[in-house]
């Protein structure tokens, strides 16, 4: 499963995730938030606080384009 690193969250996604729009399973601690990429919207979060949240935003939005480019060179898009 392809992982992006990103001051210490593991941005990942799945294999099986080739039938969603592009977005990423953010992880740490436990943790796990999923963000849209498009929209930046969070999907889902379990275990972060509004304000770690923000940051994980954040760093999506920062990161977009390498987060996109991994995304579609997986799925050859």
């Amino acid at each position: 499963m392809p992982t992006v690193i990103i001051e210490g969250y593991k941005f990942r996604f799945y294999s099986t995730d080739i039938r969603e729009p592009p977005h990423y399973h953010v992880l740490r601690d436990n943790k796990v938030a999923k963000i849209w990429l498009a929209s930046f919207i969070v999907e889902r979060n379990i275990g972060y606080r509004d304000a770690e949240l923000n940051k994980i935003v954040r760093l999506t939005r920062e990161n977009h384009d390498l987060l996109l480019e991994v995304w579609n060179d997986y799925f050859r898009r």
